[in-house]
């Protein structure tokens, strides 16, 4: 009924208002003056070494101005408890307080995230590594869940990832960056997002998970890189593509994302790069099976004009071999590529080049036989 409909609305707007049950009624107290006072009291009293009496001062106000929702105050104290405590080294205090401070009854969210934000600051000051893990565990804790200090909880869990892997504990990184969903992220922005779910999909290869780097490759759309803003990270993106698709054995759409290399601007500026990323599109389009849209792929290829280039004439020979109706002589096909084309990396002295190789000795085989059944 309207009436329902009015009261909702009514409720709705106090929910709002209020900070986790805080009354409404308290919203007008401003504590500044009282913070302006005390602040500088406690951190005088633990410049002097008299800590417990610095935390007692910033206790009661911290109740005082928690109980009266007054957010920013809080914020203010919140933030200097734990800078007091980071300042006289008391890292047993200060894990202590930073959980006993997130779980206050009536707790405001923007307080503790203004303290939280304090508290990765210090990680970049610490030097002894087992303080600072204990640290970024406890900040980790506090925040699992909370939506309104999830970016700070991100940036801590690739933190964790980073240190981890330094010790050569890959494994354990890639375990860590994964329970990450950043894509959900309301509040993290988009060039960040893409970063982290990069480092996810790098960790996931690093560790030879290729079906968990492939779900996660989804999470990003490629329409992202065509701003041409983000030239690094969509040649980071890509080139994990590519080398997912080296394991999958994806040849065509290996090609295709050269070609996405191949079309971003500062490869285009660079000639080794551009003329480097041509003939891996070339190699990966002539291992390609033959079907319509490799068909379609491989005649698009040959009207790029680089070919024309010094660098390159071979690989325009070897492109004409694979679109003409005339046969390949797998010997003399050998006899002419083989030396340059076992120095790529498509075909080098490897296991997987070996593969390739042996997989462009087929595909001339099944040119071969196609022509011949005509």
């Amino acid at each position: 009924s309207p009436r329902k409909k009015e009261e909702k609305t009514k409720a709705d707007k106090i929910n709002e208002i209020m900070a986790d049950g805080a009354t409404t009624d308290k919203m007008e107290i401003d504590y500044s003056d009282t913070c302006d006072k005390k602040l500088p009291e406690a951190q005088s009293l633990a410049s002097a070494g008299k800590l417990e009496e610095a935390m007692d001062i910033l206790t009661g106000l911290e109740k005082q101005t928690r109980t009266g929702c007054e957010t920013h105050s809080t914020g203010r104290v919140l933030v200097t408890i734990v800078e007091l405590l980071y300042e006289a080294k008391d890292w047993t205090q200060l894990n202590d307080r930073i959980q006993d401070l997130v779980k206050k009854r009536s707790q405001l969210k923007q307080a503790v995230a203004k303290m939280i934000q304090k508290c990765c600051t210090f990680l970049d000051n610490i030097g002894d590594k087992p303080t600072m893990l204990k640290l970024i565990d406890t900040l980790r804790t506090v925040t699992a869940g909370k939506i309104y200090v999830e970016n700070e909880r991100a940036r801590l869990t690739h933190r964790l990832a980073k240190i981890h892997e330094k010790d050569d504990n890959v494994a354990e990184a890639a375990k860590i960056m994964q329970e990450l969903q950043v894509e959900t992220y309301g509040s993290m922005e988009r060039q960040e997002k893409v970063e982290l779910i990069l480092e996810q999909m790098r960790l996931c290869l690093a560790t030879k998970d290729f079906i968990r780097t492939q779900i996660i490759s989804k999470k990003i759309s490629t329409r992202y890189f065509e701003e041409g803003k983000h030239s690094d990270l969509k040649l980071k993106f890509y080139r994990y593509m590519i080398e997912l698709g080296q394991h999958e054995g994806d040849y065509l759409d290996i090609c295709k994302n050269f070609r996405q290399v191949y079309d971003t601007p500062c490869i285009q500026e660079n000639a080794e790069d551009k003329s480097a990323t041509l003939k891996n599109i070339v190699l990966y389009i002539v291992l390609a099976k033959f079907d319509n849209e490799q068909s379609d792929l491989i005649h698009r290829i040959k009207t790029e004009r680089a070919l024309d280039d010094d660098g390159l004439v071979m690989y325009r020979a070897i492109l004409e071999k694979f679109i003409t109706d005339e046969l390949i002589s797998q010997a003399e096909f050998c006899q002419n590529f083989e030396g340059e084309l076992r120095q790529t990396d498509a075909f080098s002295k490897s296991e997987a080049g070996d593969k390739r190789w042996s997989d462009l000795k087929t595909q001339i085989g099944k040119h071969t036989s196609e022509r011949q059944s005509r």
